[in-house]
C-alpha cells in the first residue's frame, strides 16, 4: 500500500481574516453587481461569513452599500461598492504620473514653468490655510494650528519648542518621488510657511535628502 503524505495542519496555508478582506475588496472592485451571494460564490465562503467581513469593511469605511435592481429589473438587492478609502487601498501611480506631467511642463514651457505651476498650487493652499491661522494671535498657536492642518493633508506634522525656539517637523512627505525629482516643490513649501506665519523660517532637514523628517526652524 502506498503511503499517503499527511500535511500537518500547521503547514496548511492559512486564510487569515486580513487576507480574506483583501480578496473581498478585490472581488468588489471586479464585480459588476457585488451582492453578498455573488461575493460568497466568488470567494467560496458562506453568505453569513461574507456578511461579517462586509460589515467589518463597512465599519472601516472601505465599503458602502446601496440598493440596486440588477439589469434594471427585478427586486432591489444590496450591492456593495468601494468608498474612496477602499479605492485607496489599491496601488496607484499618482507620483509617477505627477513627475511625468511636471517633466513635460518643464520641457514644453521652459525654465521656471514648473515653479510657476507649483506656486499656483501653493497659492490655493495659502487661501485655505490663512483663515485658519488668522484665528490665532501668537506664533505658537498659529504654528500648532498649521501643524494640525498639515496632518490632515498627510504630513504627520507637529509643532514644538526647544529652548524657547519654535520648530515645525514633518515625518511624512505625501509626494516623496515628486519632491526628489523637483526640489522646487520643497522651496514653494518653505515660501508658503513664511507667508502664512510672517516670520523668518529656515529648513534644517529634508526627507527627500535622506533625513528622518523635514524640520523647519521658525522665528
Amino acid at each position: 500500500m502506498t503511503a499517503v503524505a499527511v500535511i500537518p495542519a500547521a503547514h496548511l496555508p492559512e486564510r487569515t481574516p486580513e487576507r480574506t478582506k483583501d480578496k473581498l475588496l478585490e472581488a468588489v472592485k471586479e464585480c459588476d453587481c457585488a451582492t453578498a451571494q455573488t461575493l460568497a460564490d466568488k470567494l467560496n465562503l458562506s453568505v453569513p461569513a461574507i456578511r461579517r467581513h462586509l460589515q467589518d469593511l463597512q465599519d472601516a469605511g472601505h465599503l458602502d452599500v446601496r440598493s440596486e435592481k440588477p439589469g434594471g429589473r427585478g427586486r432591489p438587492q444590496h450591492v456593495y461598492v468601494l468608498t474612496e478609502a477602499g479605492e485607496a487601498t489599491f496601488p496607484k501611480a499618482y507620483a509617477s504620473l505627477c513627475v511625468d506631467v511636471l517633466r513635460h511642463v518643464d520641457s514644453l514651457f521652459g525654465e521656471g514653468a514648473v515653479m510657476r505651476v507649483l506656486d499656483a498650487r501653493q497659492l490655493d493652499l495659502y487661501e485655505t490655510l490663512a483663515p485658519l491661522l488668522s484665528r490665532h494671535g501668537d506664533l505658537g498657536s498659529k504654528l500648532e494650528a498649521l501643524a494640525e492642518a498639515l496632518c490632515q493633508h498627510g504630513y504627520a506634522a507637529r509643532a514644538y519648542q526647544e529652548g524657547g525656539q519654535w520648530y515645525l517637523s514633518q515625518r511624512n512627505c505625501p509626494a516623496p518621488a515628486v519632491a526628489k525629482a523637483f526640489p522646487e516643490l520643497c522651496q514653494t513649501e518653505l515660501n508658503l510657511y513664511r507667508e502664512l506665519l510672517g516670520v523668518p523660517i529656515s529648513r534644517e532637514a529634508r526627507l527627500s535628502c535622506g533625513a528622518a523628517e523635514c524640520r523647519y526652524k521658525v522665528g
